[in-house]
């Protein structure tokens, strides 16, 4: 079907404002927040109603027109980069709070609402919906689920997966799924988990049932500076290994303090080569009493400087500069790239050091900020793509952060997704068969391999033309694939 063809069947059942085909109307969509990939669509679609969305997967699936699902545009991965020859299928205007259940503690919500939206609006409830990252004043709860976001209360809380009970999926040929259900169990196989972190491949969320928990009495941080990045990290595992599990425990290193500080001014020690935020929260006694066995671990793991904030408004303020990390680096660079790779606790120490070391090797500053206590690192990269080649340069370097964390017993995402960013590291972290068992749950879904085609899971054939060193905790991984 041509494109004049193709928005003239869309424009028989949406508004013609809601039918974007012109050049300028499309370029606010041809990337997400990883502007280094971008692409127009063939167009872009904004449906107001499931009924509408069933239409336009429907006139897709028939014309076999590839179909790419965007929400609020914050992916950090190229998720929702748009296929040239596709629809870009925006899902912001099902943006409705269906219900709020304060007694079973949960709420019904369409894919399009903010993320702190649906904590605002169970406030007046004593709850709130705990997954928090550093987006979720614009990140949308269908984004969420795409690529099972976390957040830095996630360390305690858990990940979207943990915190969703229901989803309503429709599939390309239009055809309407109720997977998992509101009671805390529900027969057959786990397809919530599987739907959660697809990244839009398997089908289209217009509908997320999640969990409400009450606001905690108290919530208490404690701040502590390090004269040494190694320290923090080694002060992460003394927590951990002392049977604590905080709300949120994160990181930042010397070159991410000094960017947030001049950003904000948080009030954070400027003569830190790391802080280490860790919080407790819960009734007041139980606060009380892990705070302070936080502090003994900070002092005994070397913390030169140790501070907890008095009052709400001080808390809340360390904890928006350390959200603010990303805007921050935008202010010292002209570019970053983000990276998503998660590594045992353990071995936090001893990737901090091979960062630093690649970042020598390749000549360009990276700022390191992290959720500490459940080994998510997020490198940011910093360059300038006017400057020719570096592009090509960053991503090699990111790359190689993303294979250490392989080698170590990590993986090459935590909550960012793999998207178009990190398709070539799929390569090094899974086997030819387990590939191959991605590309069967891919087809069972989606014959046809329209939803977000080439995205996540790589061919075959694409991981033997790298010529990959498939690299597992050391050891080396099928280093010759067949070609398909």
């Amino acid at each position: 079907m041509s494109p004049q063809e193709l928005v003239k069947s869309l424009r028989s059942f949406l508004s013609p404002e809601a039918v974007l085909y012109e050049t300028e109307d499309m370029k606010p969509y041809e990337c997400d927040g990883l502007s280094a990939y971008r692409q127009l669509p063939m167009v872009v679609v904004l449906p107001q109603t499931e009924a509408q969305v069933i239409q336009i997967l429907q006139l897709c699936h028939a014309t076999q027109t590839p179909v790419v699902a965007r929400g609020a545009g914050t992916g950090l991965s190229g998720g929702a980069l748009p296929h040239a020859q596709g629809v870009l299928l925006s899902l912001a205007k099902l943006n409705q709070i269906i219900a709020i259940d304060p007694l079973a503690r949960m709420a019904r919500v369409q894919p399009g609402v903010r993320n702190l939206a649906i904590s605002e609006a169970a406030a007046p409830y004593g709850l709130y919906y705990a997954p928090d990252p550093s987006s979720q004043i614009a990140c949308s709860i269908g984004g969420n689920v795409a690529e099972n976001s976390g957040g830095v209360h996630c360390l305690k809380y858990g990940l979207t997966v943990h915190n969703i009970l229901r989803l309503r999926v429709l599939t390309i040929s239009g055809e309407c799924l109720e997977i998992g259900g509101e009671s805390l169990d529900s027969a057959g196989y786990d397809l919530l988990a599987l739907m959660t972190g697809s990244e839009g491949m398997l089908g289209i969320v217009t509908e997320i049932t999640v969990k409400l928990i009450p606001k905690p009495e108290k919530a208490q941080l404690v701040m502590a500076a390090f004269d040494d990045v190694l320290k923090a990290g080694n002060a992460v595992a003394n927590v951990i290994g002392a049977g604590i599990i905080p709300a949120g425990m994160e990181m930042m290193d010397k070159i991410t303090i000094h960017a947030v500080e001049d950003f904000l001014h948080a009030g954070y020690d400027l003569d830190a080569a790391a802080i280490l935020f860790c919080e407790s929260d819960g009734g007041a006694e139980e606060v009380a009493d892990e705070i302070k066995r936080i502090y003994a671990i900070m002092q005994q793991s070397g913390a030169t400087k140790i501070s907890t904030p008095q009052d709400e408004a001080g808390r809340l303020k360390c904890w928006a500069g350390r959200k603010a990390a990303f805007p921050a680096a935008g202010r010292i660079s002209p570019d970053y790239y983000c990276m998503d790779g998660t590594i045992p606790r353990k071995r936090l120490a001893d990737v901090l050091r091979g960062i630093e070391a690649l970042s020598q090797e390749y000549g360009l500053r990276c700022m390191n900020v992290f959720h500490a206590g459940d080994g998510n690192l997020h490198p940011l990269i910093l360059y300038d793509a006017n400057q020719p080649g570096e592009l090509e340069k960053t991503e090699e370097f990111g790359g190689k952060i993303l294979e250490m964390c392989i080698r170590v017993g990590g993986a090459i995402t935590g909550e960012h997704g793999v998207g178009m960013e990190k398709i070539n590291q799929m390569c090094a972290q899974f086997r030819t068969g387990e590939l191959a068992m991605f590309h069967a749950v891919k087809a069972a879904f989606d014959p046809s391999g329209l939803l977000n085609p080439g995205k996540a899971v790589p061919t075959l054939h694409r991981c033997a033309e790298l010529g990959a060193m498939h690299v597992h905790r050391g050891e080396e991984k099928f280093p010759e694939l067949p070609r398909f």
